[in-house]
């Protein structure tokens, strides 16, 4: 795999009716999560696996599971990764936090977490058991609720090193002869680092 920047055209990717983080965001997720190159990755309700495709591009010497509950994301998921070639991208079917149990403890390096609903909150709290002392998540949200959830969560012990920004894009289009913008949805960022042992 060559080396690919961050924030992949929309179009290269199969979508379906399956929501999409679109490529503003993922280029600003992935400079979040600060992936290296060895890193492994948990991509919690990956949806298409747009990140974890990035993810598995900027990691080709570690690997990505995409953890996804529904059939039809899983198998976009699996469609996009062979789209790149990718044999560091693999799939986990299931709904966060129960899936986790199927992994092993302190085992990733950095864990994206996409929206998460209701359930957001017992996903973060049961993060610190997977991720490695200075691990880090980055927490994409687009409702209030959520994103106060996040924030609530991360800014609190055992995590540190908390950053939270709000994600505002618009794209430019074609209007006859002129340019007008079309904006996005707002989307909320939020990371922290798991504490390491003193």
């Amino acid at each position: 795999m060559s080396a690919v920047p961050p924030g992949l055209p929309d179009g290269l990717f199969v979508r379906g009716d399956v929501p999409m983080t679109k490529r503003e965001v993922r280029a600003l997720t992935m400079a979040f999560a600060a992936l290296r190159p060895e890193d492994v990755v948990l991509d919690v309700g990956a949806g298409t696996g747009s990140l974890s495709v990035e993810a598995a591009l900027l990691c080709p010497r570690g690997r990505v599971v995409a953890l996804e509950r529904d059939a039809e994301a899983l198998a976009l998921i699996r469609e996009n990764g062979a789209r790149f070639s990718l044999v560091n991208l693999e799939t986990l079917a299931g709904e966060a936090p129960a899936a986790f149990a199927a992994l092993a403890p302190a085992s990733f390096d950095r864990v994206l977490v996409g929206g998460g609903g209701a359930g957001l909150g017992a996903i973060l709290e049961a993060l610190p058991a997977l991720l490695r002392p200075g691990g880090r998540v980055v927490c994409n949200t687009a409702c209030l609720e959520t994103t106060a959830v996040a924030a609530a969560r991360l800014r609190r012990p055992p995590w540190a090193a908390f950053a939270c920004s709000q994600i505002s894009v618009s794209r430019g289009l074609p209007a006859g002869p002129l340019l007008r913008f079309d904006a996005l949805n707002p989307v909320w960022i939020t990371s922290a680092e798991l504490e390491t042992e003193p």
